[in-house]
């Protein structure tokens, strides 16, 4: 059991860890991290583990790991054996939806190169940057052969922007 010397405010939780106080009463809320021990007055006092948990938790975020994810993960290193083949099955698909949104920013890439391109040679009040903006996705609008051909039907992660490219063609 850890002494009263190793527990810490939320405050100086939040500074150590460079998480916001309001987002560790969240991960608390969703069981990611467990409610710490009260003091007297009812303040919550972590402890050593806590803070262990906590940079865990905002690594894997930092990754990019879905909060199901991290709580996989979690579940995982809290076993005593470890099972590394489970968390290379969470880490692998992981790895799947990362490479399909590094295609998928290319892509947004290639189509915002020729969008520009096309805007720098406009002389006059017309600029297909602001129409592209204003033009609902899936709108046809002036054919960018580049952004054709940049983007292909391929399987898309969670949140991947598809329709915001679109809406630059």
């Amino acid at each position: 059991m850890e002494t009263s010397a190793a527990r810490l405010a939320i405050g100086t939780l939040s500074k150590h860890t460079g998480t916001n106080v309001e987002t560790i009463r969240y991960y608390e809320r969703v069981r990611l991290l467990p409610a710490p021990a009260r003091s007297a007055g009812g303040y919550r006092l972590y402890g050593t583990e806590h803070l262990k948990r906590l940079s865990f938790i905002r690594r894997a975020r930092a990754l990019g790991f879905s909060l199901e994810e991290v709580r996989t993960l979690l579940k995982l290193a809290d076993e005593r054996k470890r099972p590394c083949a489970e968390v290379r099955v969470v880490a692998e698909a992981h790895l799947d939806d990362v490479r399909a949104k590094i295609g998928d920013l290319k892509a947004m890439e290639r189509v915002l190169k020729a969008t520009v391109a096309r805007c720098a040679k406009g002389t006059g009040s017309h600029c297909p940057v602001i129409d592209a903006l204003y033009r609902e996705p899936g709108t046809p609008g002036p054919a960018l052969a580049v952004a054709r051909s940049a983007i292909a039907p391929k399987r898309r992660s969670r949140g991947a922007p598809a329709a915001a490219i679109r809406s630059f063609r």
